[in-house]
C-alpha cells in the first residue's frame, strides 16, 4: 500500500459541480492499493499517517516535531489506483492495483482505523471509483511518499525470483547470486520505515 502524504492548509473533493469533502488544515493523502495488500498494510499506514511528524510546535517553532494528531488537524483520504503503474512504453499499466471492491473493502477498512483510532469527525474521503476534482493547497510545500513493508518486502522477494530465473537462465550462478544479493541489499538500504 502506498500513501502519498501532503500537508496542506486546506483541501477538497469535487465530483462534477458536487463538493464531495474538505478539510482545512492537516493532511490530503493520496491511497494506492497493491493487488498483494492486505490487512497488515492497512495496520501500517493507518498508524503512519497519524504519527508521521509533519508539522511545527506552534510556541516554539521547533521544525517537523508533531503529528496531524497532536495538532488535532483534519486528514483527507482520496483513493488513487493509478500510484500502482508500471510503464510499458510510454502507456501507464496498472495491473499491480488491486481490483474494484477488494479495493474498495481494503481502502475502507483503512478509513476505519483512521477513525476508530483518531476522529471520526477529522478524517474525511473522497468517492471512491469516481472521476474527482481534487483541490490542494500544499502547506510547505511538503510532500512524502510512503510505502507499507509489507509490500517493500514482496516486491524484493519478486526480484530475488527475477534475478535467480535469469542465473538459471544463462547457466552461470555465481556473478547473477552476487547481482541478486547487492539488488536486495539496495531496496533494504533504501528502508521500509
Amino acid at each position: 500500500m502506498k500513501a502519498i502524504i501532503q500537508r496542506v492548509t486546506c483541501a477538497k473533493v469535487m465530483v462534477g459541480d458536487e463538493l464531495v469533502s474538505s478539510i482545512g488544515r492537516g493532511l490530503c493523502v493520496l491511497v494506492g492499493i497493491s493487488s498483494d495488500d492486505n490487512a497488515n498494510d492497512v495496520e501500517w499506514i493507518a498508524r503512519k499517517l497519524l504519527n508521521l511528524r509533519l508539522f511545527d510546535e506552534p510556541s516554539s517553532g521547533k521544525r517537523w516535531t508533531e503529528s496531524v494528531v497532536d495538532r488535532q488537524l483534519e486528514i483527507l483520504c482520496i483513493s488513487q489506483f493509478t500510484l500502482y503503474h508500471r510503464l510499458k512504453g510510454n502507456r501507464p499499466d496498472f495491473s499491480r492495483a488491486m481490483q474494484g471492491p477488494a479495493a474498495q473493502q481494503l481502502y475502507g477498512e483503512l478509513l476505519n482505523r483512521l477513525r476508530e483510532q483518531y476522529s471520526p469527525q477529522r478524517v474525511q474521503d473522497g468517492r471512491f471509483g469516481a472521476m474527482m476534482q481534487v483541490h490542494i493547497q500544499n502547506d510547505g510545500p511538503v510532500t512524502l511518499e510512503i510505502e507499507s513493508p509489507v509490500q517493500s518486502e514482496q516486491e524484493r522477494l519478486k526480484l530475488q525470483r527475477s534475478l535467480e530465473h535469469k542465473a538459471k537462465a544463462a547457466g552461470s550462478k555465481a556473478p547473477v547470486l552476487d547481482s541478486v544479493a547487492s539488488a536486495v541489499e539496495k531496496q533494504n538500504s533504501s528502508g521500509a520505515e
